[in-house]
């Protein structure tokens, strides 16, 4: 049995997915510009968006918000994809989807972190996993810092902006009776 699930009044149960030669017609139709093409494509690749929006799913954002602004980012690769090149729709269209959902995490979080110290948080959190592969445990910060040439205050300074916030009232120990908030411990 397939279970109804709707976003934003789309019943994704019954989203149809198109061939990859409708796809091709209907991608050149649009690129001319055909409107009724274009409506076709974004009808047909609905499924794409909600792929990519799953990985988004645990940021605490609305999905309905996720797949409205997914399917932003699936207009704009229809208007700027090239049929011409030999590459498949889903190859263009899933990193600019994923890219317009990232921009409004990034446009709606509630602290705004600089873009060098996300860079360096990005090339930490990648050294840190090729230090774990490699050693087999996890690194200590000064360890990553000697690895990257940087201060051990810039990498805990970076590791700590790109985690999500905490609120005071988040509760850290509860025995079943009124649970210890953040706020207690503080």
């Amino acid at each position: 049995m397939q279970r109804k699930v709707e976003i934003c009044g789309v019943n994704t149960a019954k989203l149809r997915t198109l061939s990859p030669v409708e796809m091709d017609t209907l991608l050149r139709r649009a690129k001319e510009g055909d409107t009724a093409a274009r409506d076709k494509l974004i009808e047909g690749n609905l499924r794409l968006v909600l792929s990519v929006i799953g990985r988004f799913e645990k940021r605490g954002e609305s999905a309905d918000d996720l797949f409205q602004v997914g399917c932003i980012g699936l207009i704009k690769a229809i208007a700027n994809f090239d049929p011409t090149k030999q590459v498949r729709f889903s190859t263009y269209g899933v990193p600019m989807i994923a890219g317009e959902v990232r921009r409004y995490l990034r446009d709606n979080s509630p602290i705004r972190v600089s873009r060098s110290i996300r860079d360096v948080a990005y090339r930490v959190l990648q050294c840190k996993e090729a230090m774990v592969s490699r050693m087999g445990r996890e690194p200590a910060l000064e360890e990553i810092a000697k690895e990257l040439e940087l201060s051990v205050e810039d990498v805990s300074e970076a590791l700590d902006a790109v985690c999500a916030p905490m609120s005071l009232h988040d509760p850290v120990y509860s025995d079943g009776g009124d649970p210890l908030t953040v706020m207690d411990q503080v």
